[in-house]
């Protein structure tokens, strides 16, 4: 989404003027307002958020407070939208920066899925085809597998939700990110390649021959994330031969080859609580983003903790969202004008909700 440029007033601030006008704004709202802090969000923006978390907990954690009247989400749209879609109409969600989008998320669009389930029920009965999307998807599209009688799935409860649209048809078609949908079926105990297809959306049955299709329980879509894609079972190897004894623990958003190389993979909550949790003295190579890496580090003085990736790799749309960003955001509701509100259709809020509640019942 385009966002204007900011008024010369913030665009100039120094991040000592910026965090004094952030917490005076703070102040000044009291209770009416709640700050969602995304984990790879820079600390000077985690410093105000009133709750740090993944994707998935902020959305629950945007819950807790039905009596503010704004939600401020530092994170990216769909995180933003997820919240617009679990809360009360009388609060309004804001996002900072419009233009914190997700790489991943825009791999798959609302026009490429329709087209895709429209060549699969030209192949099989819609009713054996169950549509999962990730939550790290736009609003339309957990509208369309919340209409399609699928469901949302986070990288937690991705095996739980996979298992379940299993019971419900013969094939899932999981989107958009092809590496969670590929480990996911792993750690159900199917083959990689064997039960597997990749979908090109470009490509006429997305780049496969029907018989594959037909042989397929997974109809994986072509997006992937340009952070986590970035690890290689090269620096895992390096990790290992430099540092004896490391523990090395990935995203499953990362390649199977990578995921396999390492000891453990899990949700970013999940890799918090086991680099948190480790005995003192332990070292890790951790797989995903640089923000979360360093603060986890800087949290676990008694941990030798460092990023898999020796080139410094923020995800680039989520650090949009500058403490800059974040003032003018607060400053427009301390003066009664909110910005960059986030409000999802009715109707797509009303069938995204339903996949969202479907999720929420498979954790």
């Amino acid at each position: 989404m385009y966002q204007a440029p900011l008024p010369e007033e913030y665009a100039t601030l120094t991040k000592e003027e910026a965090r004094e006008r952030i917490r005076k704004a703070k102040e000044t709202l009291g209770s009416r307002v709640v700050i969602l802090g995304h984990h790879y969000q820079r600390d000077e923006i985690i410093e105000h958020a009133d709750y740090r978390g993944d994707s998935f907990k902020l959305a629950k954690d945007a819950n807790r407070h039905p009596e503010a009247d704004y939600i401020v989400f530092c994170g990216v749209h769909f995180m933003a939208e997820s919240a617009d879609i679990l809360t009360p109409d009388h609060q309004k969600v804001i996002l900072p920066n419009l233009a914190a989008g997700c790489s991943m998320a825009d791999m798959a669009n609302l026009f490429q899925v329709r087209n895709c389930w429209k060549q699969l029920s030209e192949l099989f009965p819609p009713e054996s085809i169950v549509p999962v999307t990730y939550i790290n998807s736009a609003a339309n599209l957990k509208a369309f597998v919340g209409e399609r009688g699928g469901t949302v799935c986070t990288s937690t409860n991705a095996p739980v939700a996979v298992e379940w649209a299993l019971g419900q048809g013969e094939r899932v078609l999981f989107f958009p990110d092809q590496h969670l949908g590929r480990n996911t079926g792993v750690k159900l105990g199917f083959d990689p390649y064997e039960d597997m297809v990749v979908w090109d959306p470009h490509r006429p049955l997305g780049g496969n021959t029907e018989e594959d299709l037909k042989k397929a329980k997974f109809i994986l879509w072509k997006g992937h994330c340009s952070v986590h894609q970035r690890f290689t079972v090269e620096q895992i190897e390096k990790a290992r031969k430099e540092h004896p004894g490391v523990k090395v623990i990935v995203h499953p958003e990362c390649t199977y080859e990578v995921v396999q190389a390492a000891d453990f993979n899990g949700s970013t909550e999940v890799i918090i609580r086991t680099v948190t949790e480790a005995e003192p003295g332990t070292t890790w190579a951790v797989g995903t983003e640089i923000n979360l890496v360093q603060r986890l580090a800087k949290e676990n003085p008694d941990k030798t903790v460092f990023c898999l990736d020796p080139m410094i790799c923020p995800c680039s749309t989520m650090y949009r969202i500058h403490p800059s960003f974040l003032c003018w955001a607060l400053e427009n509701l301390v003066a009664g004008t909110p910005v960059n509100v986030i409000e999802v259709p009715p109707k797509v809020k009303h069938f995204a909700k339903t996949g969202l509640d479907r999720m929420l019942t498979l954790i």
